[in-house]
């Protein structure tokens, strides 16, 4: 039978040690192989390197100075050696089968560059009821076009680019905006295949400050489309 190829699983975490373990093992319980899961540590002060040390060469896990989200995900990138990338936020888990069902539709299509799937939210067990009260209740499942549903070849997140360093939100949405711009060939997979915890640390939460970002996203997405017009019709 034909070797599939090596998937990288990668992890940016920080302060995440009520939540990463789980995280780890729903990669490491994936069937699908070969698989890499990378793991790197934005400078956490809890004790989310304990957690992750644990699982010893199981996981490939590196500590950087807190440089956010961004940071981590490229530096694991960089780290990365497999063929297939798959992201994954440190309080979120796979479901059982995703890397598998997400391989077999890019086997299926030598010109597939990305394929998505549907999320399903939870709220955090740990949570009291005055603190569920405060964050909002779980949306219905559905589909969603974020890096943490994906699994992409790395020549195609090469054409798109590493995530921005600059932004504190929107560092996906703007990855997505300019993943369409490059013009990535995408399928959304009817099935489930992430679960999203809802908590008290959720990062839209820790950063509300910076949440006009989210519109330096979008204006800089509309400003490039706008060039390449104008350069189109300079031509």
């Amino acid at each position: 039978m034909e070797q599939k190829p090596l998937v990288s699983v990668l992890i940016g975490a920080y302060n995440a040690a009520p939540y990463i373990g789980e995280a780890i093992e729903s990669v490491l319980g994936q069937d699908y192989r070969p698989l890499e899961l990378i793991v790197v540590d934005d400078g956490s002060t809890d004790g989310t390197g304990d957690v992750a040390r644990r699982y010893g060469d199981a996981i490939d896990y590196t500590v950087q100075e807190n440089a956010g989200n961004g940071a981590a995900r490229n530096r694991a990138v960089e780290r990365a050696a497999g063929a297939l990338f798959a992201f994954l936020d440190a309080d979120d888990r796979f479901l059982p089968g995703k890397l598998e069902l997400q391989w077999a539709a890019l086997a299926d299509d030598a010109d597939l560059d990305v394929v998505f799937g549907h999320v399903r939210e939870f709220v955090s067990p740990e949570l009291t009821d005055d603190e569920r009260a405060t964050i909002r209740p779980p949306a219905p499942p559905a589909p969603w076009t974020a890096p943490n549903l994906m699994l992409i070849r790395r020549e195609a997140f090469v054409r798109v680019g590493p995530f921005s360093e600059a932004l504190k939100v929107g560092v996906t949405v703007d990855w997505y905006a300019r993943a369409l711009e490059a013009g990535l060939r995408t399928t959304m997979l009817p099935s489930i295949v992430l679960e999203r915890r809802l908590h008290l640390g959720n990062n839209g939460l820790r950063e509300r400050d910076s949440r006009s970002q989210y519109l330096h996203v979008l204006k800089a997405s509309l400003d490039r489309r706008r060039a390449r017009v104008e350069e189109s019709d300079a031509t």
